[in-house]
């Protein structure tokens, strides 16, 4: 071989840089354990909060080390950012896809428009977009057209031809699409905006390696928060639209007569249905009581019903001393605020509302932490429902501390904003009200104002803890969302799930390891021994690629690296075979080798290239960890065909040419084995047809009657992992459930008896942080009884390092993206078959050799799923579909490629040589790739059982689909692709031979 010193000069540069690399990893490893060390020595054990105390002395620690000097000149901030991104699987944080409201921008350019025909549009593209993948500019300009049937143009004036679209250009009575054109490129701005704004806030949270996204034109955002434990904080910081405003308020004293008269106006209401209640029930003198009403009475606290028919309001609303001014109105637990704002919202009230109140807005304060009551404000609207002053005029903000020591957040305002803020302190301090500091509909304080401000620099004070008033300060500097910002997909990963990921990926992956090192030297001998030294070269190239790229290292990607041994060994195994045929031919050891490396480079390609292809597809169509297995996939095929072609080839030559040693490619127990096989498989080809129908259409049946097991990535809805400290029953809490959420539940026992997977719809098209804590206390209420004694509901939901009971892994996926899901998957699925029929196409110039490879994975696609069908419902782990699953599909797909693609090589080579004969040769082609068929599978198999049995729960059931793709893989090259190739040849000869008699 040419060049011998350039290679080894190239694999020394490609090591160092790898070692290199991941010395970063290292270094941030032993820090973190030392710190972890110290904390341990530091925070005893008997402290109260011990495992929050220890988590933020632990932060502190590493926090003071950011710009110290810790390796090579780096600071550890620096190396920290160098070293090996983890995914969430193997680190815990939070995954979010945001969707940006394209309806809110629409409103927002249009000027809050009252336009029936532009409202209605807004409405029916709402409606439509839930059943539909269409990015909903498209859905609101289609429903536009067929609402307005051309009398009402988009340039409307009181459309889109106002003054916050000068700049647009849209001039009166323009067509659609021009108003159009320049409505989506506002959009994209809106967008881009928002992209922006989310990029500083999560920039100033902290978070080591955050990943930020826009995916496509859909308006759609993807966050990944790794390492992140506070969970809730992150979802407000990245939800909230930060739409701050400035309001005087009214006190106790201005509402509290108001509030009486609309207790006495309700009481009148509840007296009358109370009165309607009792006719109803008391018909006539005969009539008995339903079970219903009994049960009913029995069970009522008749004092209490007396109470609310008295006083419905103050039941649930308390009020300040009225002797006493204050700027709180009124309060009420949690729980009561919604029945409050329906009574205050209610016709009766509106009816009721004064003169003196003619424009008052009612809001909630910030709900604070540790009590269970919210206060209640009435601020000052105005006829326009505009702020006197509005967070767009902060153009500064951080965090602070007061006098007394308290967190609070400082403001400066521009010009305009100066003299708007002297305004409305100075009508404060004059009719001695306070004013009212809301950030997206919630009061955060209510400071007075003794005279007027001036200089625009003022604060915002209030009960805040440091974390609080550090994430207004960022959100106000930051700027404000120009949309609401729904979550539609989120994951949630605990860290210490997280943490068993690692143990039981690395397990795997080590067991994995040494069964294909043993199993290559007992096979190989000593060639063995250099593929097992080029091998995990291999891996040391993949892991310093992946830490050079800053590529993000899943459970799936690990499970890509295994993958990526199997086809470093199967380039290995090929080229030993050749060299055996060559050494058998009568070629001496030096030309066996050299025309075996020859001979087995096109096999080698194609079937790499086929792989890559798939990976490829995977990558464009997937997303998260399913990209994480493409980019590890990817990066380890060009790794496999370095070390296997050059670095092997390089040791090799270089023990044998030096001193003229000998090698040979066997041992003693595999001296003979596969040798002088000569197996009919043709003639087997109609049984295999047979066999292979049965089974496809036991799956298709089965399919179409039974179905999947599809997970929350395809059908939408909120699944819940859960760890309880002793076994629990599946079905008993599956019944209890039901009862909360009064609509199935989905229940399944995952791992062991003490772990369940919750799957539940309920209110899947609702968005928001209030629906998300809702369905954590109402699953916290329904499992409370097998849990501990002692553990809060905060216990139960939050996420963190030492978490033996609660929520450990959480995922929502809402029913719009889920279809989007579903699309890519098929088209993923689509994608990959029509790509690689086209390169065997054009790499074996005859179709038929396309339709025997492509029938082949439809073949083997369909068994898997028949498979998954027949079995999901009693197999002992989770047989869920999800994109994992698809990973799955498209991994068997380019595992089976990549066999048939070597088989096809060999029948190529073999049948140009010497003729098809019958399928004599095709038959020999066969079982000279035997061996190397039987290695490989093996091989793999044992591999991927290996990881199945030692990889953790999440990865059983990706890897029960790849044994089972393997298995049908190595079946289907030998007795479909193959068969049906030869048949359609054979057919077309015949055809040809007919045609010339």
């Amino acid at each position: 071989m040419q060049n011998k010193g350039l290679i080894k000069l190239f694999a020394f540069l490609f090591g160092i840089v790898s070692i290199y690399q991941l010395s970063f990893t290292f270094i941030t490893n032993n820090i973190q354990k030392e710190a972890e060390t110290v904390a341990e020595s530091k925070i005893s054990e008997t402290e109260e909060n011990y495992v929050a105390e220890r988590a933020n002395f632990e932060r502190k620690y590493l926090d003071s080390l950011k710009t110290e000097e810790v390796y090579l000149g780096f600071t550890y901030a620096e190396v920290q950012e160098r070293q090996l991104n983890k995914g969430l699987d193997l680190q815990g944080g939070i995954n979010v896809i945001l969707q940006i409201s394209v309806k809110d921008i629409l409103r927002g350019l249009s000027d809050k428009s009252t336009n029936k025909t532009f409202n209605d549009a807004l409405e029916a593209a709402d409606k439509a977009s839930k059943d539909s993948d269409e990015p909903y500019l498209d859905l609101f300009f289609r429903e536009f057209e067929s609402i307005s049937q051309g009398q009402v143009k988009l340039s409307s004036p009181d459309i889109f031809f106002n003054r916050s679209l000068e700049d647009a250009n849209i001039e009166m009575g323009a067509e659609n699409s021009v108003v159009e054109a320049a409505i989506r490129k506002k959009v994209d701005e809106s967008v881009n905006s928002a992209f922006e704004v989310l990029r500083q806030r999560i920039d100033k949270f902290g978070v080591t390696q955050p990943n930020i996204q826009r995916l496509g034109t859909s308006g759609r955002i993807l966050v990944e928060l790794p390492g992140i434990k506070d969970v809730d904080r992150a979802k407000k910081l990245l939800q909230s639209t930060a739409q701050l405003e400035f309001w005087e308020t009214y006190t106790n004293q201005d509402v509290v007569s108001y509030f009486y008269q609309l207790n006495e106006e309700l009481k009148k209401d509840l007296k009358a249905e109370e009165a309607v209640a009792e006719t109803t029930v008391d018909t006539t003198e005969t009539a008995e009581p339903s079970d219903d009403i009994e049960d009913l009475l029995a069970d009522a606290d008749k004092d209490s019903l007396d109470q609310q028919v008295q006083n419905p309001l103050f039941e649930i609303m308390g009020v300040p001393n009225v002797q006493q001014k204050s700027v709180v109105v009124g309060f009420a637990a949690k729980k009561d605020t919604a029945t409050v704002n329906s009574y205050l919202n209610s016709a009766e009230a509106k009816r009721l509302i004064p003169s003196n109140l003619q424009f008052v807005k009612f809001v909630w304060g910030k709900e604070e932490k540790g009590s269970s009551v919210i206060s209640l404000y009435a601020i000052q609207g105005n006829r326009d429902a505009e702020p006197p002053v509005s967070g767009d005029v902060i153009v500064d903000a951080g965090d602070s501390f007061d006098n007394a020591g308290k967190p609070m957040v400082r403001m400066v305002m521009n010009g305009v904003g100066s003299k708007q803020w002297e305004n409305l302190t100075g009508a404060a301090a004059k009719n001695s009200t306070a004013i009212a500091i809301v950030l997206d509909n919630t009061v955060y304080s209510a400071p007075t104002a003794r005279q007027a401000i001036t200089g625009g620099i003022s604060s915002i004070e209030g009960s805040f803890t440091i974390e609080e008033t550090k994430d207004l300060a960022n959100i106000l500097r930051a700027g404000k969302l120009p949309a609401k910002a729904d979550i539609i997909q989120f994951e949630v990963v605990g860290p210490s799930l997280g943490q068993e990921a690692i143990d039981s990926g690395f397990m795997s992956f080590m067991i994995a390891m040494v069964i294909v090192l043993v199993w290559m030297m007992v096979y190989y001998g000593k060639a063995g021994i250099f593929s097992n030294i080029a091998l995990i070269f291999n891996i040391l190239l993949i892991f310093g690629a992946l830490a050079s790229l800053g590529a993000v290292l899943t459970l799936p990607g690990i499970a890509g690296i295994v993958l990526t041994i199997g086809m470093a060994v199967d380039a290995n195994v090929i080229i030993y075979e050749r060299i055996k045929e060559e050494m058998a031919a009568g070629k001496s050891l030096n030309d066996a080798i050299k025309d075996g490396f020859g001979n087995a480079l096109s096999s080698i390609l194609d079937a790499n290239i086929t792989t890559g292809l798939t990976a490829i597809i995977l990558l464009i169509f997937g997303t998260g960890p399913i990209q994480g297995f493409a980019t590890t996939l990817l990066i380890g095929i060009l790794t496999s065909l370095f070390t296997a072609i050059f670095i092997t080839r390089v040791m090799i030559e270089g023990y044998v040419g030096a001193n003229k040693r000998s090698l040979d490619f066997y041992t003693g127990v595999t001296k003979n084995l596969f040798k002088n096989i000569n197996v009919d498989f043709l003639s087997k080809r109609k049984v295999a047809y047979i066999l292979s129908s049965v089974l496809i259409i036991g799956g298709l049946v089965s399919l179409f009657t039974k179905g999947l097991d599809q997970g929350v990535d395809f059908v939408g809805g909120r699944t819940y992992q859960i760890r309880f400290d002793k076994p629990v029953n599946a079905s008993e809490i599956a019944s209890d459930l039901e009862g909360v959420f009064n609509s199935a539940v989905q229940v399944k026992t995952i791992g062991n008896d003490s772990q369940i997977k919750v799957t539940t719809k309920y209110k899947v098209d609702e968005e928001g942080l209030e629906v998300d804590d809702e369905i954590q206390t109402m699953l916290y209420q329904g499992l409370q009884k097998y849990l501990p004694d002692g553990v809060t509901e905060e216990d139960f939901v939050t996420v963190n390092d030492d978490q033996d009971v609660g929520i450990v892994h959480s995922i929502k996926v809402g029913p719009t993206i889920a279809d989007d899901i579903q699309q890519s998957a098929i088209w993923a699925v689509l994608g990959s078959l029509a790509v690689v029929f086209l390169y065997i196409l054009l790499r074996f110039r005859r179709w038929q050799f396309s339709l025997g490879a492509v029938a082949a994975v439809f073949h083997d696609v369909l068994l898997v799923l028949g498979v998954f069908s027949i079995t999901y419902s009693f197999m002992p782990f989770s047989m869920e579909i999800d994109q994992a699953f698809i990973a799955a599909i498209l991994t068997v797909i380019g595992y089976s490629l990549n066999d048939t693609v070597i088989v096809f090589d060999r029948i190529r080579e073999i049948t140009n040589e010497r003729g098809w004969k019958g399928g004599e040769n095709v038959n020999q082609a066969l079982s000279s790739t035997l061996g190397r068929t039987l290695n490989t599978s093996l091989t793999t198999l044992v591999v991927m059982i290996a990881i199945f049995v030692f990889g953790g729960d999440s990865l059983r059931g990706f890897m029960f689909a790849m044994i089972v793709g393997i298995v049908v893989g190595t079946y289907s090259s030998l007795f479909i692709a193959t068969p049906i190739m030869y048949d359609t040849i054979e057919k077309k000869n015949s055809k040809s031979v007919s045609e010339e008699e």
